[in-house]
């Protein structure tokens, strides 16, 4: 089958090739899809977009037109694409269901450990010559109380790593997993949630009712000085109010993967260019703020699952099976 691979780098290229075997006819395109730059996808039946490309309502109405019938995601999210207009238009749409809990569990872990232990300020320290230790204490997490907003498999991946730590862990989620409280997760609001942790790591999708979960409201609610984890999409948290509370002091320290604004930010290089988002630019001025590029999922073991998911996707459709990748709206 014919795919356009779009938002493509070098990795992607690598690993795609490697589990394809020449099995489909992969083209690679850097540029990003969206409403001015659709036109790429004219002859191509499938296309393998990644989270940063654009799929609402009218690039999906764009694509239907020149022939796109299967949208082969490289993500476990879907929240960029419109799926009910994808629906009427007959775009089948297929993601990664799972690639790797452990990668994503085990980076919202790096960050907790590297604002708790300060390790972003030691480096530039050091390398400045500074080796002072004023102004880097930290705290053991064993025995600290850590709140997992969203306990599906990444979130019960992080649950058993802080488990072995000592961690007394609180969860909430809609619905309990029976593993995580075999491990002895309780599961309580998330008010209340958001009152014991010192440390809070958020694993939700990001769905109309998990915008803006973490708001002003709910970030006074937090425990003063605790440590917030966004490993999953960036519109779980209002980031203007999320500025808000770190000029209070509310908070000991955040850690973003993600960022609310970040299609038209990530997954490029910015280094010579003015970037025009005050409200990013201001995140990056607080001495216990982290920010990475969305690279929580970046390891090998999950390029290799994600890459042979798309793959199978491809190869499923080609043959008119479906599998439990397929997305609907029901």
């Amino acid at each position: 089958m014919r795919c356009l691979v779009t938002s493509a780098r070098q990795y992607d290229r690598e690993y795609l090739e490697a589990a394809n075997a020449g099995r489909h006819d992969l083209v690679f395109e850097e540029t990003r899809l969206s409403a001015r730059t659709a036109p790429i996808a004219q002859g191509f039946p499938a296309i393998c977009p990644f989270v940063d490309d654009q799929l609402d309502a009218d690039v999906l109405k764009t694509l239907a037109q020149l022939g796109t019938k299967l949208l082969v995601l490289r993500s476990t999210g879907y929240n960029h694409v419109h799926i009910p207009t994808a629906e009427q238009l007959g775009i089948a749409v297929m993601r990664v269901r799972d690639y790797s809990a452990y990668a994503v569990a085990e980076f919202a872990l790096s960050l907790m450990l590297c604002l708790n232990r300060h390790v972003h300020r030691a480096y530039n320290r050091v390398r400045h010559g500074n080796l002072l230790l004023d102004g880097l204490l930290g705290f053991d997490m064993h025995g600290k109380t850590v709140g997992i907003v969203g306990t599906g498999k990444i979130g019960t991946a992080l649950a058993r790593i802080l488990h072995g730590m000592g961690c007394t862990i609180v969860g909430h989620d809609v619905t309990r997993n029976p593993e995580c409280e075999a491990l002895g997760v309780r599961y309580t609001s998330l008010d209340e949630l958001l009152s014991l942790s010192q440390v809070i790591s958020l694993h939700l999708p990001l769905l109309p009712e998990t915008r803006h979960l973490i708001n002003a409201e709910r970030l006074a609610q937090i425990r003063p000085g605790a440590l917030l984890i966004n490993t999953s999409r960036g519109a779980l948290v209002d980031t203007s109010a999320l500025i808000t509370a770190l000029k209070q002091r509310q908070l000991g320290g955040v850690g973003l993967d993600v960022y609310e604004e970040e299609a038209e930010l990530y997954f490029r290089d910015h280094s010579e260019d003015i970037i025009y988002d005050d409200v990013f630019e201001r995140l990056l001025t607080f001495p216990n703020v982290i920010v990475t590029g969305h690279q929580a999922f970046f390891t090998q073991e999950a390029l290799r699952t994600i890459a042979a998911t798309t793959i199978q996707n491809l190869t499923d459709y080609s043959a008119g099976r479906s599998n439990e990748n397929a997305v609907t709206s029901k």
